[in-house]
């Protein structure tokens, strides 16, 4: 996508040196955008961990990028390689538990970089499936993009040239993975292809990911939006302001049960009292293929509570925090929720849309079926 004209991806190796990796630090957009230079695995764990990539895609390609650094890293170690890179891995699982993506990649590079002979040959094995974990990424966000952009174009027809008005929760945009994002890309492809659209974007507390990153990305790149409070989507369903919901996934099961961002099973309950169709956009890399139930299986991340108690924003040129909550008051601050299959209208692929239930996705994806 663009920033001020300019294609960007939220993650890419550094022109001038390979052995630096260059990403988007999300911890200071909407208000400056600022690339940070990333060389050792402690500096990507730090950058998951700590927020400055977020997102199932691009936690995924920070992870794969991270073990590509960690093969450099154990080139240049005394004792084993293998004792260093099973170290890293360590590490960069532990920074986020929900994010399938995260886990997938970095299985991905272990047991690719262990095919290379020398230290050489398992540097550029890892810099071989990092690109690849990153450019499929990218291409499978495109073709989400292509998948829902039917279903923009039949409500656009039915409404007769007004806007198609989209719901969001949080931002499953091209910031929360390579390029093209998975809940936007629908967006993005009917806005370019001269359809109408407008997007409500939800502000998604506590770290505001939609007013600052999902509206941030639309208005760059032109589209029509309005930022709510979260807790507005169900009175515009009411009113019939929304024409469909599209969010994304840090993990689905097999069977369709859906973790997203906290606040997410709140709005496939108020589309389903309203019968506004709920979608999820999701790359198959954020599929797990081992769990069954999601409400039971799927970890929830619990962030700090200082997240809860506290909020940022700009002023007078500078970005300042401030409390919002009273000193005393305890903050409980759970990351994401799981949204049952039954109120998934359906899921948005690489591969296309099925129903969010075992039988479909598995016939999109065979080769996982047991």
């Amino acid at each position: 996508m663009k920033v001020g004209g300019k294609h960007f991806r939220s993650i890419w190796l550094k022109a001038a040196d390979d052995r630096v990796v260059q990403l988007i630090d999300q911890r200071f957009l909407p208000h400056r955008f600022v690339i940070e230079e990333v060389t050792t695995v402690e500096q990507m764990a730090t950058a998951i961990r700590d927020m400055h990539v977020r997102g199932a895609g691009l936690i995924g390609a920070s992870a794969g990028y991270g073990m590509y650094l960690a093969a450099i890293e154990a080139a240049t170690l005394d004792g084993s390689w293998e004792t260093h890179l099973i170290g890293a891995a360590t590490k960069l699982r532990a920074t986020r538990p929900t994010a399938v993506n995260l886990a997938w990649a970095i299985e991905r590079q272990v047991n690719n970089i262990a095919a290379g002979k020398t230290a050489q040959e398992r540097i550029e094995i890892a810099l071989q499936i990092a690109r690849k974990i990153a450019e499929e990424d990218e291409e499978h966000c495109r073709l989400i993009g292509q998948h829902g952009l039917n279903l923009i174009q039949q409500i656009a027809r039915k409404k007769a040239g007004k806007p198609v008005n989209v719901l969001t929760h949080c931002n499953a945009g091209w910031l929360a993975f390579v390029d093209y994002g998975s809940a936007t890309a629908p967006i993005y492809a009917a806005h370019d292809g001269g359809v109408a659209v407008h997007v409500w974007v939800d502000e998604t507390r506590p770290r505001n990911q939609g007013s600052k990153l999902t509206a941030w990305e639309l208005g760059e790149h032109g589209v029509p939006h309005t930022v709510i409070a979260d807790n507005t989507g169900g009175h515009l369903m009411q009113h019939g302001e929304v024409d469909l919901v599209i969010v994304g996934s840090d993990r689905t099961t097999y069977t369709g049960d859906v973790a997203n961002k906290i606040g997410t099973y709140l709005k496939a309950l108020a589309a389903k009292d309203n019968n506004v169709p709920f979608y999820v956009a999701l790359p198959s890399s954020s599929f797990d293929w081992q769990m069954r139930d999601g409400l039971k299986e799927i970890p929830i991340e619990e962030r700090g509570s200082e997240e809860v108690g506290h909020a940022d924003g700009w002023s007078d040129g500078r970005q300042v925090e401030v409390r919002v909550t009273p000193e005393g008051s305890a903050a409980a601050n759970y990351g994401f929720d799981v949204t049952p299959r039954r109120l998934v209208t359906g899921l948005i692929t690489e591969r296309g849309v099925c129903r969010a239930d075992e039988k479909s996705i598995l016939a999109l994806f065979p080769e996982h079926a047991p």
